[in-house]
């Protein structure tokens, strides 16, 4: 049985689990509901058990994903998952072993996002059930440093036949044509499900993600978490990644040796952070804009957005239609 067939898929179209608000239980069941998988994205652990169970109501009786941001992930989450109703469980940024122990003993599936071959061994070692390959294309938070083209083929030769699902660069069904082609189980996409009517993202940022020309790769927005990010550029990537995308060395450095208080800072806390940066100030949450904050927030805060920002037809959609547009 195939991972579709396994979840009872009518289209291999995933839709990213983008944190903090933007993939909550609207957008989530929304996407379920027209025959893809919708992820509800991570958020404060209350916050997260009811758009999980709102996401699961609105689906109906088609299958909603979870995506766990594994440095801000507690016990809270994962049994929201196994109450709630996660019909799959994906972990980015690590390999808990005894989370995905729990969630698999609970009868739930559980994918690790990887970006190499070594990356694919550790996740399989932890007893993961698959994969999520994913390319340097992709918006968000990137564990890949290469395009997805050279990282797929390397993540299915490792996994040993567990289901691989691939992400960065999916924009319309000519990408998930060819990843299936390339021996993808399915695709996951980010950039088009934000740009979406139900998506929580602040309507400016949607707005400036359609109007962007170009993506960074950038360190800028680690504080407590020093992956890279994909983003579109800002106030705040205008004055401190001028000399380089990544960001000024010695913000990099705090970063990094920041990165042990990801552990012990709550998701809530970063909400707060989020609020008190400044252009002046380079130091600056992973958080991003979702509907209700200050648009002034579209300047101070992280901009996420993959390549693919050069490929989407300009328009906010309903997330049936991006489905639609996304089915082979």
């Amino acid at each position: 049985m195939n991972l579709l067939e396994s979840l009872g898929l009518q289209t291999p179209v995933v839709q990213a689990g983008m944190g903090g608000g933007v993939a909550g239980g609207e957008l989530a069941g929304a996407v379920s509901a027209a025959g893809g998988l919708g992820t509800v994205g991570i958020a404060a652990p209350d916050r997260f058990a009811a758009e999980l169970q709102r996401a699961v109501a609105a689906a109906g009786k088609r299958p909603v994903a979870a995506n766990l941001l594994v440095p801000f992930t507690h016990r809270a989450h994962i049994d929201a998952c196994i109450t709630g109703g996660a019909a799959l469980v994906v972990f980015h940024d690590g390999f808990p072993k005894h989370w995905i122990t729990r969630l698999r003993t609970a009868g739930i599936p559980v994918f690790c996002s990887v970006g190499s071959a070594a990356h694919t061994r550790r996740a399989l070692a932890a007893g993961a059930s698959g994969l999520v390959a994913q390319g340097v294309e992709a918006g968000g938070h990137l564990v890949a440093d290469r395009p997805l083209a050279v990282v797929l083929p390397e993540v299915l030769d490792a996994a040993g036949g567990a289901p691989v699902l691939a992400a960065g660069g999916v924009a319309d069904a000519t990408d998930v044509r060819a990843l299936l082609s390339a021996g993808a189980a399915g695709a996951v996409a980010g950039t088009r499900f934000l740009l979406t009517e139900e998506s929580g993202a602040h309507p400016e940022y949607k707005q400036r993600v359609l109007g962007a020309e170009r993506t960074l790769r950038t360190m800028l927005f680690g504080m407590g978490w020093p992956l890279a990010h994909r983003v579109i550029p800002n106030a705040l990537t205008d004055r401190w990644c001028r000399g380089s995308d990544l960001g000024p060395w010695p913000v990099r450095g705090v970063n990094r040796l920041g990165a042990p208080l990801s552990r012990l800072m709550p998701l809530g806390a970063v909400d707060t952070f989020v609020g008190l940066q400044r252009a002046t100030v380079p130091m600056y949450t992973p958080a991003l804009p979702v509907a209700g904050m200050d648009p002034a927030m579209v300047d101070r805060s992280a901009l996420y957005a993959g390549e693919t920002i050069h490929r989407i037809h300009r328009a906010i959609i309903p997330a049936a239609e991006a489905v639609a547009r996304l089915t082979p």
